[in-house]
């Protein structure tokens, strides 16, 4: 069974997230547990957690279906060390506000190197791979790191997939791969597949042939029982252009044929399958289309 909701708004409280998510129709959601634009927020009381929780009951999705996504502001590979702590410092307060809210999952990007190369140096592409073989490592380290600060939580670092845009790491599923090697309990490691920065990235799923072959390659490279959730987005930017710009459904580069592959492969079961679209208006009409595809 498909589990389909939006990236919803929590303005006004946490607690408007799943009545948010229930005007929609969804089945799954995903929301900011704290301005996402900001490094520190005041901790959640109490009766703003117990009407998360009754709201998330009320609306009928289970909390294996919401998909949290911490502030833009962290970079857990971050190459200067200040900000590195600072990251992971905020982004352990993720994690511990998930566990509040009685959730699972912590959706995150995994890091950028920010080192600036100039591709007319000769040892460019050394230079850049060490660059991102040390950033994911320092990736690896923060989420270990993480993991033993909340040894007694059940929430889950999903990494998302990015575009690859800038020094953004995290786009080939190669890099989440070494990632996950690296992780000590992974038990607590997921990931989410944005279709558009998969696209973007170089993965095409337009055809059934496509779509088959990349996701074979996901199997083959990343594990399929690491998979979480998804972000489901169509693209702006043309495939391989590493360019991060989602699109409403249909109306990009990727097209309905791969959204109806996904509606239609049990292996995205039980997983929240959650849209960023670009027109909220129109996410109730985008959930019910989804279902749509569905073949009896």
């Amino acid at each position: 069974m498909k589990f389909v909701g939006a990236h919803v708004s929590a303005s006004g409280g946490v607690d408007n997230a799943p009545l948010n998510a229930m005007a929609i129709g969804a089945k799954a959601f995903a929301f900011f547990t704290k301005n996402q634009r900001q490094w520190v927020a005041k901790p959640l009381e109490q009766k703003t957690i117990d009407a998360f929780k009754a709201n998330l009951e009320k609306s009928g999705i289970q909390p294996k279906h919401v998909l949290p996504h911490d502030s833009y502001l962290i970079n857990l590979g971050h190459p200067e060390i200040e900000k590195l702590e600072k990251s992971r410092e905020a982004f352990i307060d993720e994690l511990s506000r998930c566990e509040q809210l009685g959730l699972e999952k912590l959706n995150f990007h995994p890091g950028s190197h920010l080192v600036k190369i100039s591709k007319k140096d000769p040892d460019y592409a050394d230079q850049l791979m060490e660059a991102e073989l040390h950033c994911l490592d320092v990736i690896a380290e923060s989420m270990n790191l993480a993991i033993a600060s909340t040894e007694n939580s059940n929430v889950n670092l999903v990494i998302e997939n990015t575009a690859g845009q800038g020094s953004n790491l995290g786009y080939k599923f190669e890099h989440l791969a070494y990632i996950i090697d690296r992780i000590e309990d992974k038990s607590r490691v997921g990931v989410c597949i944005d279709t558009c920065h998969m696209f973007t990235a170089g993965y095409d799923i337009r055809t059934k042939e496509a779509y088959d072959k990349t996701w074979e390659s996901f199997d083959r490279i990343v594990g399929r029982e690491f998979l979480m959730g998804m972000h489901i987005n169509d693209s702006k930017p043309k495939l391989g252009s590493r360019v991060d710009r989602h699109a409403s459904l249909g109306q990009g580069e990727i097209g309905w044929d791969a959204f109806r592959f996904i509606m239609n492969d049990s292996r995205m079961d039980d997983i929240p399958l959650v849209l960023e679209t670009i027109d909220e208006s129109i996410w109730a009409e985008e959930i019910k289309a989804l279902y749509a595809l569905i073949k009896v």
